[in-house]
């Protein structure tokens, strides 16, 4: 497996979790790389993207103030810190990773990214 996340479970609404994403075969230079979530019976959503090439995080508007994305190219691991969680933030979160291409975040925008992990789950109690 190319990404392994780990990190999900329960948590109160309120409180804070961060996942990790295991990517060893990763040069972070080389990759964007993406958070997306999907709950049960809605559309898969982006979350939050990293890219070598701007620098810049970009994040989905529902998670933005709340969400942080960073990694650590040493460790090859990106972490999504999640704060200030709520009951619609509950989903799987899967950790993705596209070539640069240059153009920053935007297979993330597309929904194109090339590679993708199995998953972890976040459940988010009221």
């Amino acid at each position: 497996e190319r990404l392994v996340e780990s990190g999900g479970g329960l948590v109160q609404a309120g409180g804070s979790l961060r996942v990790s994403c295991a990517a060893p075969a990763f040069n972070f230079d080389d990759y964007v790389i993406g958070w997306f979530r999907q709950a049960p019976g809605k559309e898969r959503e982006g979350v939050a993207c990293i890219s070598s090439s701007d620098g810049v995080p970009s994040y989905a508007n529902s998670v933005k103030d709340r969400f942080t994305i960073s990694s650590d190219p040493a460790k090859k691991t990106v972490y999504l810190q999640m704060n200030s969680l709520k009951p619609e933030d509950t989903a799987r979160y899967y950790c993705t990773a596209h070539p640069n291409t240059h153009s920053g975040c935007g297979p993330w925008y597309a929904g194109t990214m090339d590679y993708w992990g199995k998953g972890t789950v976040v459940t988010v109690s009221s």
